[in-house]
C-alpha cells in the first residue's frame, strides 16, 4: 500500500514506528484513563482514528471476548497494520473500519465509550466530529479524549534557539495546513453543546531528562519532521541541520529538562 500523502505525518513505515513508541510513552496515562472512565470486560468501545491500532489492541485484551472493539481508521495502510497485530496476538474482538470521521456516518451506535486521541487537532471539522462521535454513545456513555491544551509548552531547560525555532515553524506549519495544535480549547466549551457533561479533566505534561522513555515520544517526532519542512520547502535544508544538531546535543546533556507540550485528559459522559 502506499503512502497516504493526506495525512500531516504520513502513513509510512517509519511513521507507524513512531506512533508505536507515541503509545508506549503515554500508556500508563491511557490505562488509567479508561479504568477511570469504566472500560472494563465487555464494554463496546469505538477507537476513533485508529491509526495503526496500538490502542485498539490494549482495548480488546481489556473488554475480552464478551466485548467489542470498532476500530475506524481512514488510511488502509494503517488498518492492514492493526489487522495483522491483531491477527498474531490471537484478538478477534477487533472490527475495523475504513471511515473518514469528518466525511463518513459513524458506522456504529450504542457503545459504551469512545476514545480519541490526537485526531481533533488535525481534522478539518473538529466540532461536527465531536458531536458524530458523542451521537454514537448510548446514555451514560463515555467519550475519553487525549488532545492538546499547549503544544507551544514544548522546550528545554538550558534553552537552545534552533529548538525554540523549530517549535514555532511547527506550531504555524501545523495551523496552515488546517489544524490547530491547541485543540482543547475548543473543545472543552463544546461539551454541553454536543450532548456531554464534563466528568473530569486533568492536564498532563511531563518533564523528563534524555533517560526517561518519555524523552522519546517528541525524541522520535522532532529530527524527522525538521528534515519534512525541509523537503517541503517550508525551511532550509541547513535550517533543519541545525535542528538535528541542537536537538543531538541536548539529548547527549543529561542535565538537559525538557518539558513535553501540554496534552488535556477529558472525560465526558453523554447527557
Amino acid at each position: 500500500m502506499s503512502q497516504d500523502r493526506s495525512y500531516y505525518l504520513g502513513t509510512h513505515d517509519q511513521e507507524i514506528r513512531r506512533l508505536g513508541v507515541q503509545h508506549r510513552a503515554w500508556r500508563p496515562h491511557v490505562l488509567d484513563a479508561w479504568r477511570r472512565a469504566g472500560v472494563t470486560t465487555g464494554s463496546t468501545v469505538i477507537d476513533a482514528g485508529a491509526g495503526p491500532g496500538y490502542a485498539s489492541l490494549d482495548l480488546a485484551e481489556i473488554v475480552e471476548e464478551d466485548g467489542k472493539v470498532f476500530a475506524l481508521e481512514r488510511s488502509e495502510r494503517f488498518l492492514e497494520a492493526l489487522n495483522g497485530a491483531a491477527r498474531a496476538r490471537g484478538l478477534a474482538n477487533i472490527e475495523t473500519h475504513i471511515a473518514d470521521l469528518v466525511t463518513d456516518e459513524i458506522p456504529v451506535d450504542g457503545v459504551d465509550a469512545v476514545w480519541i486521541r490526537w485526531v481533533f487537532a488535525f481534522v478539518s471539522d473538529p466540532i461536527a466530529v465531536l458531536k458524530k462521535l458523542s451521537a454514537a454513545l448510548r446514555p451514560g456513555g463515555v467519550i475519553i479524549i487525549h488532545e492538546y491544551m499547549d503544544w507551544g509548552t514544548l522546550n528545554w531547560a538550558p534553552q537552545r534557539a534552533a529548538l525554540s525555532d523549530f517549535v514555532e515553524v511547527a506550531i504555524r506549519e501545523w495551523r496552515s495546513s488546517g489544524g490547530e495544535p491547541d485543540i482543547a480549547v475548543q473543545l472543552l466549551p463544546m461539551l454541553p453543546k454536543s450532548g456531554l457533561r464534563l466528568k473530569d479533566a486533568r492536564p498532563i505534561i511531563h518533564a523528563v531528562r534524555p533517560d526517561n522513555y518519555v524523552w522519546r515520544w517528541p525524541g522520535t517526532f522532532i529530527p524527522n519532521h525538521a528534515y519534512d519542512l525541509a523537503r517541503s520547502g517550508i525551511v532550509t535544508e541547513e535550517w533543519a541541520n541545525d535542528v538535528v544538531r541542537e536537538f543531538a546535543a541536548a539529548e547527549a546533556d543529561p542535565n538537559t529538562v525538557m518539558t513535553t507540550p501540554l496534552v488535556m485528559e477529558i472525560i465526558a459522559e453523554r447527557i
